[in-house]
């Protein structure tokens, strides 16, 4: 049976895992490394319960650091763990300094990779999360694409071999995750706000909240517009408090804290448009199929555009405000993110590449 280290940091890598894992169970010894990489309060029992998402074997507690030193610490901390496991492989998802950790003491111990997510690419290595999936995939052994783009885009990088388009896991999350969202959250209800009667919106990249002419623009758009509830990241709530742009933007849009997996899928689900910077977000809009509105000037989920569901208008002010006047999807949306299978593809190809 085939033993695996599945190297996770964030809570949308555990949310990710759990239906592979699932798949898993019966055919792979599977041992869950968490490096700590974001600590929530919300991934207590009652999260790994109720979602049925696995407990970690081990958890090394990392934290926020610099990029340096918390990519330094995981590899320490999972270097350790996999010489006491001996996998026959390492499974990293997504494009975080856990992924990118996780690749590198695979390559180091040369010991296989695994990358779910492969091939994503924004082309803008500006960014920390492109750096990290161009290093994951340069060492992996395995690379599960999403999306035939994504397949395209490793082979322009010279990435043949072990490339496999098996649709998104994200799609297996939402059939997996939906179901328990809308039968356990009460979110709508504490904001007392309908269906379809609002726009969800989210800013957190760097790219935005480092840069304040961004932010202001923003956040000068989206107060303008009517019914945005946006839940808060705590670094974005700390610059607007600093540059005294908080009780102008909380007085216009409803600011709430962050809120858990399942809220958040009602919202975004019950949400007229998105407007955000994050990726994931892009993606589940498609999904939902709910209009976005990326106020980014990239994205690594260019099928969301091609498709016409999505729309980049970077941090112009007037182009936020002109995209939620204007934009509407015109197209029927196709299953570029597969069809909810991608869980038992990547099992299958795991165990009978690694199986013995």
């Amino acid at each position: 049976m085939v033993r695996i280290a599945t190297v996770v940091g964030a809570r949308p890598q555990f949310i990710k895992a759990a239906p592979l894992s699932r798949e898993l169970k019966g055919t792979a010894e599977e041992y869950i490394i968490h490096t700590g990489q974001h600590y929530d309060h919300g991934m207590d029992g009652v999260f790994f319960s109720e979602l049925d998402i696995p407990r970690p074997y081990v958890n090394l507690g990392i934290g926020s650091e610099s990029h340096g030193v918390q990519t330094a610490r995981m590899l320490e901390g999972i270097e350790k763990v996999v010489c006491d496991l001996r996998p026959d492989l390492i499974l990293v998802y997504g494009d975080t300094n856990s992924t990118l950790a996780g690749a590198l003491v695979g390559a180091k111990r040369t010991i296989p990779v695994a990358h779910v997510e492969a091939g994503l690419r924004s082309f803008d290595r500006t960014m920390p999360e492109e750096v990290n999936r161009v290093v994951t995939d340069h060492v992996s052994s395995l690379l599960f694409c999403p999306t035939n783009t994504a397949k395209h885009n490793l082979s322009q990088e010279g990435i043949e071999d072990g490339v496999h388009v098996t649709g998104d896991i994200m799609v297996d999350a939402l059939e997996m995750f939906l179901p328990v969202a809308r039968d356990t959250s009460s979110i709508l209800a504490s904001l007392d706000i309908a269906p379809k009667d609002y726009m969800l919106a989210t800013v957190h990249r760097a790219g935005n909240t480092d840069s304040i002419s961004n932010l202001k623009a923003i956040f000068e758009a989206l107060t303008s517009c009517d019914n945005v509830v946006l839940p808060c990241h705590p670094r974005t709530e700390r610059i607007l408090k600093e540059h005294r742009m908080w009780d102008t933007v909380s007085s216009s849009i409803t600011l709430i804290p962050p809120v858990g997996y399942l809220d958040m899928l009602v919202l975004e689900e019950n949400a007229r448009l998105i407007l955000t910077d994050s990726g994931g977000m892009q993606k589940e809009a498609y999904i939902l199929g709910v209009p976005c509105i990326t106020m980014r000037d990239t994205t690594e989920w260019t099928e969301t555009i091609d498709d016409g569901w999505n729309v980049l208008v970077g941090s112009d002010m007037n182009a936020i405000r002109d995209a939620v006047r204007m934009f509407k999807p015109t197209t029927k949306r196709s299953n570029v993110f597969g069809d909810g299978n991608t869980s038992k593809k990547i099992s299958d190809i795991i165990v009978h590449e690694y199986g013995g």
